[in-house]
């Protein structure tokens, strides 16, 4: 779907099973940039950037405590401290515990220039609890709408003992202290914010989940979630938010030498996939990126996509991207050409 030049950013609900509904814009902001990734950026530009963002309309903030070490969460307290509290919905993550240690033991990942923590997985009840303490307090806020269980699945290829232990303790924990806040109204949805469609599936077999937010594994690259995941949300009410849906990038910026699929450089098949798709879509006048972002909102279980930003052009261009107008016969090519599944609803 495209947004018209001068309309507001749509919204779609998201049926919280709790009793309390949540509208999301099409376009939520993933806070993951904020945290100094792929690079570092100033207080100020962070600052801007959201203000460019809520100047756009969008109203929805996804962030973590692993977003930066908790640099990120804390620039968009700071951002979120101005505005009206009933005029956004945010979602943050748990499972992740951030632990002040000497800076050559930090847990950095894929962020730079970040406070110096290491990272504790804790899916327990307690450790539910201390993160959404932490995230309260970094945030400087009261109340989240949205509480994610996060990457359960990080390290894993989605099978083994050890994810079968995460999977077990959140259950036996995490889960119970997340349903309980919701059952208070203290939170409107429980979620999960995963790499991995199949352990998405697995936990919706498991337990009683709002939404999911399934990140990188929808995309014009990848669309394996047609099998049976979605399928599985649409039929039982369950929201799906799509992260990444640019694949770390290379669908919004071709084939370059800086390109990076899942964080990384990418394989050969994948460059020669994106080549490909590029020509198709360039055949049809349409930017790639504009295709990748609103590929994902055609199917009836998704509710918003994420898309994440360091700058307020990048913000005005993702925003612009949506009001790309992208013929049928563009989504036929690429069907066509084996690039996207014909199950796809495009």
């Amino acid at each position: 779907m495209s947004v018209g030049a001068a309309e507001a950013l749509p919204v779609r609900r998201l049926r919280g099973r709790g009793g309390r509904d949540l509208d999301l814009g099409i376009l939520g902001f993933g806070g993951a940039p904020l945290g100094n990734y792929p690079r570092a950026i100033d207080d100020a530009t962070a600052a801007a950037t959201l203000d460019a963002a809520w100047d756009g309309g969008v109203r929805f903030f996804d962030t973590a405590p692993q977003y930066g070490l908790g640099l990120g969460e804390r620039r968009m307290g700071a951002f979120l401290a101005r505005r009206p509290r009933g005029q956004f919905v945010l979602s943050t993550k748990v499972g992740r515990l951030l632990v002040p240690c000497a800076p050559d033991e930090r847990d950095a990942r894929h962020f730079v220039d970040v406070p110096p923590c290491r990272i504790v997985y804790d899916y327990g009840y307690d450790g539910v609890m201390r993160s959404l303490e932490a995230s309260r307090a970094r945030l400087g806020i009261d109340r989240f709408d949205i509480v994610h269980c996060h990457d359960i699945d990080a390290g894993t290829d989605g099978t083994g003992p050890v994810i079968d232990e995460r999977i077990g303790s959140f259950l036996d924990g995490g889960w119970r202290a997340l349903e309980a806040l919701r059952a208070a109204g203290d939170i409107a949805a429980v979620g999960a914010g995963l790499n991995s469609w199949q352990v998405c599936q697995r936990l919706a077999d498991l337990a009683d989940f709002d939404l999911f937010l399934l990140a990188g594994r929808y995309t014009l690259l990848e669309q394996g979630a047609l099998a049976s995941f979605l399928p599985l949300c649409a039929a039982r009410g369950i929201a799906v938010v799509v992260g990444g849906p640019f694949n770390s990038g290379i669908l919004a910026t071709g084939v370059t030498a800086a390109a990076r699929y899942d964080y990384r450089a990418p394989p050969a098949e994948v460059i020669a996939r994106v080549a490909t798709i590029e020509r198709i879509c360039r055949a049809h006048g349409v930017a790639m990126a504009a295709a990748a972002l609103q590929f994902p909102l055609a199917h009836p279980a998704v509710v918003s996509v994420l898309a994440g930003a360091q700058a307020p052009a990048e913000v005005a261009g993702n925003l612009a991207l949506l009001r790309v107008p992208i013929p049928a016969a563009l989504w036929s090519d690429l069907k066509a050409a084996g690039l996207m599944r014909r199950d796809a609803p495009c």
